[in-house]
């Protein structure tokens, strides 16, 4: 039962921080099109 629940909290963990490194990928692309030099 425990390796069970400690699975689960890696999946929750592993879950959060892709969701994260999405969030700050799409953030920086939209910062980057805003600030975008015009060559």
């Amino acid at each position: 039962m425990k390796k069970l629940l400690v699975l689960a909290l890696l999946a929750l963990g592993g879950l959060l921080i892709w969701r994260k490194v999405q969030a700050d990928r799409a953030e920086l692309d939209l910062w980057t099109e805003a600030t975008g030099s015009e060559n």
